[in-house]
C-alpha cells in the first residue's frame, strides 16, 4: 500500500543460474515450510480458500483501509505471485503478500501484512522470501515495493534499498492536481 510515497527497488545480487537468469534463493529460506508447519502455520501460494473478509480484517489490523471484498477478489485475479499464511488453529490468514507486474521484467510487491498478534514470529520475512523467490525464478529482476517509513528497516535486510543510483520514483495522485 502506498503511504508516504516510499518506493524501494530491490538491488539484486549478480549471481546467475545456468539459464543466464539471476539465481534465486530457493531452499535458503530463514524459516522452512516444515518449521513453520510444526508451529501451526501453513503456507498457501494461491488465493484458493483465502477468506477475503478475514484478510480484510488483517489489513485493517495493521492500519490499511478496509476494502470491498469483490475488488480484492479482482485484484487477486491479476496477482502473480501471492503467498499467505494460515494459522491452523483458527483457519484464518495471519500473513499475506502479493506481487503484480508484466511477468518478464518488472514487478511490484503489494499488501505485505502480518496480523499484529503474530508479528515477531518471522512470518513477514517468510512471505517476502517466498514472493522474491517466485519472482526471481521467473527471471524478473526489477522488483519494487511501497512501504510506510516506519517499516523501511524491515525490507533492507531482504535486499531493498531506497533510491538506488539516484532513481526517483513518482506516483500519480489526483489529490495533487490543482483546480485552475
Amino acid at each position: 500500500m502506498l503511504l508516504h510515497n516510499h518506493i524501494l527497488p530491490l538491488r539484486l545480487p549478480s549471481s546467475r543460474n545456468r539459464n543466464g537468469r539471476r539465481a534465486a534463493t530457493t531452499g535458503s529460506f530463514s524459516l522452512s515450510d516444515e518449521s513453520l508447519s510444526s508451529r501451526g502455520f501453513t503456507f498457501h501460494r494461491s488465493a484458493e480458500n483465502l477468506n477475503l473478509e478475514q484478510l480484510n480484517s488483517v489489513f485493517a489490523a495493521v492500519g490499511f483501509p478496509r476494502r470491498d471484498p469483490e475488488k480484492i477478489r479482482v485484484a487477486l485475479e491479476h496477482t502473480e505471485p501471492l503467498v499467505w499464511v494460515e494459522y491452523e488453529k483458527t483457519k484464518r490468514p495471519v500473513a499475506f503478500a502479493r506481487a503484480t507486474g508484466d511477468g518478464v521484467f518488472n514487478a511490484i510487491i503489494w499488501d505485505v501484512v502480518v496480523d499484529p498478534s503474530f508479528q515477531g514470529f518471522g512470518l513477514g520475512k517468510a512471505v517476502m522470501e517466498r514472493i522474491l523467490t517466485a519472482l526471481l525464478d521467473k527471471g524478473i529482476t526489477n522488483i519494487a515495493l511501497y512501504s510506510e517509513p516506519r517499516v523501511l528497516g524491515f525490507y533492507r535486510p531482504l535486499g531493498f534499498v531506497a533510491d538506488p543510483d539516484g532513481i526517483r520514483g513518482m506516483v500519480y495522485s489526483r489529490k495533487n492536481k490543482s483546480k485552475t
